[in-house]
């Protein structure tokens, strides 16, 4: 979190490292997207909207679970004309909230978004957003602008988070988005496009990252920055390893952060797409404890991934004290 709290931080290191459960619920609030960004899988896996009697059910459940902050994302929550109910339902019943969002309908929306404690928009550069997002720039801005000034008036504490994913497209982009980043008032994150199973030969040649000096160069560049002071929420840590394409750390995801999709399937990851089992049918509470060898199998031979929500989190567990020290979002 951008604020240390000792009250929240006791919570879920009882949850974590006592209970061996996570702490956070990321949740697949629909089914659908407004966008199709060619290194995104999500927009192709279409399925029905879950009711939102069942995300009230699911939402309870998790609360029993022990879980503490609830991540709506996937595909794009603000197509979902009752989100704002469902915000305001997990913050009843105690739950910290967040939202991801590709900004498309911010403009229109970000009113609604009161019960949201963590608003984070997909930035993925400047002059070539429009290539890779397929909507224009000036589109994404006005919303984000508008979003910045909603949560001043809201008396929000915690700043827009603009998330960006490193591309063979962009890396032209990166200190203008960092410089946009402080003029707005906001926080920016960087993490390297990831190689989805499935994606196409010819996409993965357009986006992925075939300049390995120039990518150095940059990730080095956002090293520099963020000892400079600019508001780069990744630790120091974290973007080394990104710079030099290291996995060695011991993956904790799964034990922090629950995945659930809009049909109430439970994976171990975003990397992995293996079924747990169903919370919906299920619960928590059994699907966690069944599916207790699997995940330990899944996670033991999983070569890694650089996803800054996973790595980041593992670090932290694994209290590494440069992390622990400059770590802002969970």
């Amino acid at each position: 979190m951008s604020r240390f709290d000792p009250i929240l931080a006791s919570r879920a290191l009882w949850q974590i490292r006592v209970r061996k459960r996570p702490f956070v619920l990321s949740h697949g609030v629909n089914a659908c997207c407004n966008m199709r960004c060619k290194f995104c899988e999500y927009w192709k896996k279409t399925g029905e909207e879950p009711p939102r009697e069942e995300i009230f059910k699911l939402l309870d459940d998790a609360k029993e679970f022990g879980i503490g902050v609830y991540n709506a994302w996937t595909v794009e929550p603000l197509l979902r004309k009752d989100l704002p109910q469902i915000m305001a339902y997990a913050k009843e019943i105690g739950m910290i909230t967040s939202t991801v969002t590709n900004g498309k309908l911010l403009y229109e929306r970000a009113e609604e978004l009161v019960d949201v404690d963590y608003l984070s928009v997909s930035v993925d550069g400047v002059d070539s957003y429009k290539e890779i997002r397929r909507m224009d720039f000036e589109t994404l801005l006005k919303g984000l602008k508008k979003a910045i000034e909603v949560r001043k008036l809201q008396k929000k504490k915690n700043p827009i988070l603009m998330n960006c994913v490193l591309t063979g497209k962009n890396l032209d982009d990166i200190e203008t988005l960092i410089l946009l980043a402080k003029k707005l008032g906001v926080k920016v994150s960087f993490e390297p496009v990831h190689e989805f199973p499935g994606i196409s030969e010819e996409i993965w040649n357009d986006i992925g990252i075939r300049d390995r000096e120039k990518f150095h160069c940059t990730v080095d560049h956002i090293i520099e920055l963020k000892k400079q002071g600019y508001p780069i929420i990744n630790s120091k840590t974290y973007l080394k390893m990104v710079r030099d394409g290291r996995m060695d750390y011991k993956c904790r995801a799964s034990g922090v952060i629950i995945n659930v999709t809009h049909d109430g399937t439970l994976e171990t990851c975003r990397v992995h797409n293996e079924p747990l089992g169903n919370v919906i049918w299920d619960g928590f509470e059994s699907v966690w404890k069944n599916s207790e060898e699997h995940r330990k199998e899944i996670v033991e031979n999983c070569s890694g991934c650089l996803f800054f929500g996973y790595t980041e989190n593992s670090l932290m567990q694994s209290f590494n004290p440069e992390v622990l020290m400059h770590y802002e979002w969970m």
